[in-house]
């Protein structure tokens, strides 16, 4: 399976990035690191969308070859996101650092990192690369890892998480680790089958004080429309911002949350 390949090489990745540049020294620089934005997403009577920078994936190949994450990020401002997430992971999505600093000295929003974190190495490389938010997947942690590092990233870096959920017993799991920003994974990383039933499946077993993200297989205004009325705060979007010719203006019509006739 394709979640394993991935975290089978994040982990020959870590010794590396371990061996080139100590703990030690990355937690000197989060120490001194910028102040953060707040990644807040809740706007009342409307559902905010969380802006995708993706140059790739491992099911679809490259989405946009001549992806510019500053222009990207500057279209996704201008049509209205609220925050913007970036894939920084290289070998599966040809992401990188570089495009996720890019797309924080372009705009004024809160940026998430979205990689595959099953270190908190990657919580302190997070924090440096000064993103507002990190991505933890519960599928990849194990239950008291995953609240260990959502306290972590609370505590001790002031860096917010999104923390992403496909099934109910991994809501639990995430409940259980305090997490204040939930999302839930309308992609069975499985079978990469999507389904918003996912998202009003799964809304229910989260409480009203916690934030909610539906996440994949969202690309119309009545997908906007639909999540409006589960009571999701934000929808995370990729693919469809990605490759369309005019990102600002896709976004516009998606934020326009009047069903289409």
């Amino acid at each position: 399976m394709i979640l394993d390949e991935i975290v089978s090489w994040k982990k020959k990745e870590l010794v590396k990035a371990k061996a080139d540049r100590p703990a030690a020294d990355l937690k000197a620089k989060a120490k001194s690191a910028a102040p953060l934005k707040p990644f807040s997403l809740r706007q009342a009577g409307s559902v905010s969308i969380i802006a995708e920078i993706k140059r790739a994936s491992p099911t679809k190949g490259v989405l946009k070859a001549d992806l510019d994450p500053k222009k990207q990020a500057e279209a996704y401002a201008e049509g209205g996101a609220r925050a913007i997430s970036v894939l920084t992971d290289l070998k599966f999505f040809q992401g990188s650092v570089d495009d996720l600093r890019a797309a924080r000295r372009a705009v004024d929003l809160p940026v998430l990192r979205k990689d595959f974190i099953i270190d908190d190495y990657q919580l302190l490389e997070t924090r440096v690369m000064l993103a507002d938010c990190a991505l933890l997947i519960v599928r990849i942690l194990e239950k008291r890892q995953l609240a260990d590092y959502v306290a972590m990233a609370r505590e001790d870096l002031k860096l917010a998480t999104l923390v992403e959920t496909h099934t109910e017993k991994e809501v639990e799991a995430a409940l259980d680790a305090r997490a204040s920003i939930i999302g839930i994974n309308n992609r069975d990383l499985d079978t990469f089958t999507v389904s918003l039933e996912t998202t009003a499946r799964l809304r229910r077993f989260i409480p009203p004080e916690v934030v909610v993200v539906s996440e994949s297989g969202i690309g119309k205004r009545d997908d906007l429309v639909l999540l409006k009325a589960m009571n999701v705060d934000a929808a995370l979007i990729g693919e469809e911002l990605v490759t369309s010719d005019d990102p600002a203006k896709k976004l516009g019509e998606l934020l326009d949350e009047r069903p289409r006739r």
